[in-house]
């Protein structure tokens, strides 16, 4: 296991962006990933100090009768409440940092990369050192979301009117990936981006502490 963390690289993007695919195209070149979404529901598992104190902040009717986490009843809760959603990222936030942490210590690999969606919404990027954007309009992102969801253009944008903009996004970021043509495309790009991230990597500086 090491004992510091590797070059590690943010994947980040809007709704329906197409993050996880991009991800898997990382994996098949043999890169660690760690997604944060994934971490994100391991942590609310029935028996973890983050689900307790869920729990404790919201209420037991978040839970299901299977003892698990409701999360559509707790997105309800959150979802036009501020502050709701502040109190439980205060929850959530440490708890996942934590584990991409320890993940990231055991990964090992040239570079990783982070799954991290909200990146942009949380304003800091020092635990990284390189920012890829999976860039597609917001129109495409209504239409996937449309499509794989079922739900409404409303709550479409709805959905999108809840994260960061994409001038937001793109001001974040070091390397902007387009998901806006075919499949090889996609593939190709990735290769390329991966040669460039191991050659950052071998010539990287010393970790951000």
């Amino acid at each position: 296991m090491s004992t510091k963390p590797a070059f590690r690289v943010a994947i980040t993007g809007g709704i329906a962006s197409g993050k996880s695919t991009v991800a898997d195209l990382f994996a098949a070149l043999g890169v660690p990933i760690i997604d944060t979404d994934v971490i994100a529901r391991e942590v609310v598992e029935p028996g973890q100090p983050a689900l307790a104190q869920v729990v404790e902040t919201f209420g037991p009717d978040v839970l299901g009768s299977d003892g698990r986490l409701d999360r559509r009843r707790l997105r309800e809760r959150i979802f036009a409440d501020p502050d709701a959603r502040r109190r439980l990222e205060a929850v959530l936030h440490p708890a996942i940092r934590a584990e991409m942490e320890r993940q990231s210590l055991a990964a090992g690999g040239p570079y990783q990369v982070l799954v991290i969606p909200l990146l942009t919404e949380g304003r800091r990027r020092d635990h990284v050192d390189r920012v890829l954007l999976v860039d597609v309009s917001e129109e495409m992102q209504i239409q996937r979301l449309m499509g794989r969801d079922g739900v409404s253009r409303e709550q479409a944008q709805a959905s999108l009117d809840a994260q960061a903009t994409r001038p937001e996004r793109v001001a974040m970021a070091d390397d902007i990936l387009s998901n806006t043509g075919r499949p090889e495309d996609l593939r190709v790009a990735v290769a390329g981006l991966h040669a460039q991230y191991l050659q950052l990597a071998a010539g990287c500086a010393p970790p951000r502490p």
